[in-house]
């Protein structure tokens, strides 16, 4: 299953690319054995969709369709909120599909998009986004990314003439774009001046971590970036013409239509407008490779006088092609318990009164279907990295050394455990984005949208087969080794003794001698007596919005609202009168630390006892 929210794989490693390494959710595990062979047999010719060669059935409230010219589409009925309608054109060509002479164009090709087609003159597509009531800009935009280029409407309301608007606006990015020469003259300095406004330290420092984890690869070349000021000022119409022509073909295209609609009726519009798009040959999905399993050993440092201080230790290996499957499944709950324990860990270690690092995490994922990715991350305080260093590096040896205790996969498994039910309790109030993070998943990573029931019981049936062993055993499987890693360190100053000095530090915490875990209780919880019952003096209804507030006699207002927009939840929200009006010149920052108040945990329990405290509970 992929849930609605997604679970981490592992912690993000931020900045390994301009997305999260993440999976958008965690799967369900049957309760079968390990398979002798790791990886299983392909099929001959790769399915339209990927349930249709696997064991895990499809959520059959989705709508799924091919039209003869090879341009999919997906569907879902869904009235939260009601009225709305969420629409996505998802081309499966970004940054990656550009050729030499193209950087950038994959993302001058999205703006072009607003400037003019067959049917919509120039100027006339964003006043007749306003009439029909969206926002340019909040309701209707694209983003552009390595492998995808989305174009997107969020309506408002699902009257006839609007939906009409929607998929006729769509048809026409497909294939009657204009893209004459005055408005590429025009959008190259639009251009210009958001590559200006991008350029700030962390996209700096991305671009540099990129072309440093994947050396000699085209992903190192091809970030989803403006392109250069001289591929953008050489554009023409003929050129964007050009990459728009070759990749924008109905094999590369997905329509996406969310909310409160119609299927039959929404397919049928589908079928009338793109029927007649003409089927062209696709070109291969463009390659993010060469990224090699041997690259070793290299060391780099960045400086940037805003940059925190980072350090990266990092490790590529082959890409595991593993189709979304109940065996797959299994193997990756597995695995995403084994680095929640790890960074578990890390975490406790970062909230200690003195602590060795800001943050670490330890986490792994897929390089698009290129390679995996392993990586330590680091944050620590200026000048502290090496400190940092050798915790997390002693916390990642330890566990990969002697695994992890009961206690430690219990809480990890009521933490899942609780999310799934949670999303199986509210599969009937998903709301409209929720179901489209599952498509998108489902585009990006073949990943099946299933029925949620069935993958809680399915999850049910196999927690008495998670084990230690077989935590670390999945883990050891997936992580790439830090054998001789890739060393990357950013800050505002380079660390004494350069390079070599991060070669060495990283060499002696992988050679120091490591102790045992320790071995932690989770203590009952302390909070079960309030004292007394409050006495009600004031007890109303208000009749317009159905609030009921009562007043106790010490003063607090306890307001009550029902609704019924998400099954079995209850939000709680505590307001305490003052604010920053507190703040006197005698004490300026009288409030403003309220916001770090949780950090502290509560009178009895830290804040980490809380979180083990409160695993497998949703507050």
């Amino acid at each position: 299953m992929r849930m609605k929210k997604p679970l981490l794989r592992s912690a993000p490693l931020l900045s390994l690319l301009a997305i999260c390494f993440t999976i958008s959710a965690s799967p369900i595990i049957a309760a079968a054995k390990h398979p002798p062979a790791r990886s299983a047999a392909k099929p001959a010719s790769k399915p339209i969709w990927p349930w249709q060669a696997s064991d895990i059935a499809v959520d059959p409230a989705y709508v799924f369709g091919k039209l003869a010219n090879g341009m999919r589409y997906i569907i879902r009925k869904n009235a939260n909120p009601a009225g709305t309608v969420l629409v996505r054109f998802d081309i499966a060509a970004g940054s990656l599909a550009e050729r030499d002479d193209e950087r950038g164009y994959a993302h001058f090709l999205e703006h072009m998009a607003f400037q003019g087609s067959t049917h919509v003159p120039a100027g006339q597509m964003i006043p007749l986004l306003e009439r029909k009531g969206l926002a340019f800009g909040a309701d209707t935009n694209a983003e552009t990314g390595l492998d995808h280029t989305t174009y997107m409407l969020d309506l408002p309301n699902n009257k006839p003439e609007l939906l009409d608007t929607a998929l006729k606006l769509m048809r026409e990015t497909a294939s009657e774009l204009t893209i004459d020469n005055t408005s590429v003259q025009r959008e190259s300095g639009v251009i210009l001046a958001e590559k200006r406004d991008r350029n700030s330290w962390q996209m700096r420092s991305g671009i540099d971590q990129i072309k440093f984890a994947y050396a000699g690869s085209r992903l190192a070349n091809y970030q989803p970036s403006i392109g250069s000021i001289e591929s953008i000022n050489a554009a023409t119409s003929a050129k964007i013409r050009g990459y728009w022509q070759r990749e924008y073909v109905p094999a590369h295209a997905t329509l996406i239509v969310i909310g409160d609609i119609d299927p039959k009726a929404i397919e049928h519009a589908i079928a009338q407008k793109f029927a007649s798009w003409k089927a062209a040959k696709a070109t291969p999905i463009a390659s993010a490779g060469p990224i090699s399993a041997t690259d070793q050993g290299r060391t780099s440092i960045y400086l940037d006088p805003a940059s925190p201080e980072r350090l990266t230790i990092m490790r590529n290996g082959a890409f595991q092609d593993e189709q979304d499957t109940v065996a797959t499944q299994r193997k990756q709950i597995l695995r995403l318990i084994g680095y929640a324990i790890i960074n578990r860990r890390m975490q406790s270690a970062a909230r200690r009164s003195d602590p060795p690092y800001q943050s670490a995490n330890f986490g792994s994922d897929d390089v698009f279907k290129e390679a995996r990715t392993t990586a330590l991350i680091v944050n620590s305080n200026d000048g502290a990295w090496a400190k940092g260093l050798a915790a997390a590096a002693a916390e990642y040896r330890r566990a990969l050394a002697n695994g992890f205790t009961t206690g430690e996969i219990n809480e990890q498994v009521a933490n899942v455990g609780n999310y799934i039910k949670q999303m199986a309790a509210g599969a009937n109030t998903s709301s409209n984005s929720d179901l489209l993070r599952d498509v998108i998943s489902l585009l990006r990573k073949d990943s099946i949208p299933a029925i949620p029931a069935q993958q809680l019981a399915l999850f049910n049936a196999f927690i008495p087969q998670i084990t230690p062993e077989a935590v670390l055993a999945e883990l050891k499987y997936e992580a790439v080794p830090l054998d001789n890693p890739l060393i990357r360190f950013q800050g505002k100053q380079a660390p004494d003794g350069g390079e070599k000095a991060l070669r060495s530090a990283w060499d002696s915490a992988m050679a120091t001698p490591i102790s045992a875990a320790e071995t932690q209780t989770t203590a009952k919880f302390a909070y079960g007596d309030f004292g007394p019952a409050g006495s009600v003096v004031s007890d109303m209804r208000e009749p317009l919005l159905g609030i009921r507030r009562l007043i106790f006699a010490n003063g607090v207002k306890l307001n009550l609202k029902h609704n019924d927009f998400e099954k079995d939840r209850i939000y709680v929200n505590v307001t305490i009168d003052g604010g920053q009006m507190l703040a006197t010149k005698a004490n300026p920052l009288a409030t403003a630390m309220t916001s770090a108040l949780a950090s502290g945990g509560l009178g009895k329990h830290s804040q980490d006892e809380l979180q083990s405290l409160l695993a497998g509970h949703t507050l």
